[in-house]
């Protein structure tokens, strides 16, 4: 099976000003991602490398340049559209999983299909078919607060998950748990999305988690300076 661009950058850059200098945090950058594949985003703090998240999950607009997803320009999409876009095709999981406080897990992972306009049955079913991905079944009825940490995270994932999305996007996913917590968080989010066969991206200081991916970009100064594509080094 032939894999396609499920998503793509075309001389991409972002500015931001500060004072009367312009900053370069992204410098024209050119990626493409097909589907299904693990992408980790690695390099120094302050490279740029969450700025390129948010440039492809169309949470931030780039000073030139495009972002493709599908092969459409998420800049001709208004704000509203993009809304609705990242809630059908996106899933969303950063370093403060920011869980709702007063809501259960199982409540948790149903917001996002509450706002895309699932029925209560559809949004039950997909949120405990994913507690039990995720091993918390019995943790269903649980606020975030009387989670562990690492259990936290897993709501997140199912959560960025309950919609379908073609992408997965994860900044820092691990970054404020312990090693033995974060192997398995990364491992239950690899094992996912590899199951549902979804297009992950990921920013990693962690080069454990790094290795595991299918390829692997090196940012430096807003920069692309290495590629590594771990498939093919595998067979060399």
């Amino acid at each position: 099976m032939i894999n396609t661009n499920v998503l793509e950058t075309i001389g991409l850059r972002r500015e931001y000003r500060v004072s009367r200098d312009a900053v370069v945090a992204l410098g024209g950058v050119d990626i493409s991602i097909q589907k299904g594949e693990f992408v980790a985003i690695v390099g120094p703090s302050g490279c740029g490398k969450s700025t390129l998240l948010n440039l492809l999950g169309g949470l931030d607009q780039p000073t030139k340049g495009k972002v493709l997803l599908d092969g459409q320009n998420l800049a001709d999409f208004s704000e509203e559209q993009l809304a609705s876009l990242r809630r059908q095709k996106m899933g969303f999981i950063f370093q403060r999983h920011d869980l709702f406080p007063v809501l259960t897990a199982r409540e948790n992972i149903e917001f996002p299909s509450l706002l895309g306009g699932k029925s209560l049955s559809e949004r039950k079913i997909r949120a405990d078919e994913l507690l039990n991905q995720i091993g918390l079944a019995e943790k269903a009825d649980h606020l975030p607060d009387e989670l562990s940490g690492g259990q936290q995270q897993r709501v997140g994932i199912a959560r960025a998950l309950v919609n379908d999305p073609l992408i997965l996007l994860a900044d820092e996913p691990t970054g404020n748990l312990d090693s033995a917590t974060s192997a398995e968080i990364i491992n239950i989010l690899i094992r996912l999305t590899r199951d549902q066969g979804l297009t992950l991206v990921m920013v990693t200081h962690d080069p454990e988690v790094a290795d595991q991916a299918d390829r692997k970009l090196s940012l430096r100064d807003g920069q692309i300076v290495s590629e590594s594509n771990f498939e093919v080094e595998g067979l060399l």
